[in-house]
């Protein structure tokens, strides 16, 4: 395993800049914002809020893909990054295909995303628009001669979604629990973006614990004769079930490529969000969150206090304990049924926002 740690003056030119301008910028911070800010100049010191980035294997991201690391001045001054507006101030998810048996279940594990991209993404609206099945897509589609699952066609969703944007979108995003691949001669691929059209795709499929095993659910059992827009082999077609790994991964994902819309690069200073991943382990070892040089990227871009976006993300944990029903109390109508959110993959990063505004309110 190999430790990427940066010193902290070069931590502290990436998150401030050498630029007159922009260091004087930094310091409208509030002392406890920048006292928060100012923690990932040591990361890894016994106490600290941030880690040091971990290379454990080639196959990780920055051995594989390696890229110019983005600080925040070059952030600042890229002239093709998108800023949202009066006018393009809305984050739209639009899903494709099941996310779990019909009714109020998959509906209410869209919500919990919208709402969790809400608080990450604070001070802009983030909405759902109306279902659409993978026929209404268009997409073409193939059974993946290595894992025997289903996939859908990237490009072909892309399309689709361009043809969708509302005209006060930031950015639209589609989620699915089908697996994709962006062409024939690819394996498959988690997702596929376009930054200059403020849109992309993602699919949690992988995000199943048994995924790669023999006894996935998802695997079809026999040859199937497929026929491009006979969409009839999507009927009742296999979900993964709604537990708090996979809605974990799936916020990770969400948060993550839409952070990219406003132009912030895979991060390489420090343990983040940010951090590109090749494969289910290296996500896993991502934090939920930013560190503080892609936090000033994002916070500059919608102009939000930190502080209050880390409660709305710390309501957003906690909310679901505030509303368990009483006992013996009754639902009136389904659409009342109470569903657990489960957020105990979530723990950890619980007690971290806790101790961030454990900083940022002390007086």
């Amino acid at each position: 395993m190999k430790v990427i740690q940066h010193s902290a003056q070069t931590l502290q030119t990436a998150l401030v800049s050498d630029h007159q301008g922009l260091a004087k910028v930094y310091r409208e911070y509030t002392k406890e914002e920048r006292r928060l800010l100012e923690e990932g100049f040591h990361p890894g010191e016994p106490g600290s809020l941030f880690q040091p980035i971990t290379v454990h294997s080639d196959s990780d991201w920055i051995p594989a893909h390696p890229e110019e690391p983005q600080d925040f001045e070059s952030f600042y001054r890229d002239h093709y990054r998108k800023t949202p507006n009066a006018s393009h101030n809305t984050i739209y998810i639009q899903t494709i295909g099941s996310f779990g048996e019909a009714g109020v279940q998959t509906d209410q594990y869209v919500e919990w995303l919208r709402q969790y991209s809400q608080a990450f993404f604070y001070g802009l609206s983030v909405k759902l628009l109306p279902a659409v099945t993978v026929a209404e897509t268009g997409c073409s589609f193939r059974v993946n001669s290595n894992t025997h699952n289903l996939q859908i066609l990237t490009g072909d969703l892309l399309r689709f979604l361009g043809n969708k944007k509302p005209k006060d979108a930031f950015c639209i995003v589609g989620i699915t629990m089908i697996d994709l691949y962006p062409k024939d001669s690819w394996n498959f691929v988690f997702g596929q973006a376009s930054l200059s059209m403020g849109m992309g795709v993602f699919s949690f499929a992988r995000y199943d614990d048994s995924f790669y095993s023999r006894n996935y659910a998802g695997r079809l059992r026999k040859r199937l004769q497929l026929k491009q827009g006979d969409y009839s082999v999507f009927d009742r077609y296999y979900t993964p079930p709604i537990s708090s790994t996979p809605l974990l991964r799936s916020c990770k994902t969400m948060t993550h490529e839409i952070g990219h819309m406003f132009g912030i690069r895979h991060c390489q200073w420090l343990n983040c969000i940010m951090q590109g991943s090749n494969h289910l382990e290296e996500s896993d070892r991502r934090p939920l969150d930013f560190c503080p040089i892609c936090l000033r990227k994002l916070q500059v871009s919608v102009g939000f206090k930190i502080g209050e976006r880390y409660k709305a993300l710390l309501y957003w944990m906690e909310e679901d304990q505030r509303q368990t029903p009483r006992a013996g109390e009754a639902v009136a109508h389904q659409s009342e049924l109470y569903l657990p959110k489960p957020t105990g993959a979530f723990h950890a990063s619980k007690l971290w926002l806790c101790r961030c505004l454990d900083i940022l309110e002390k007086r």
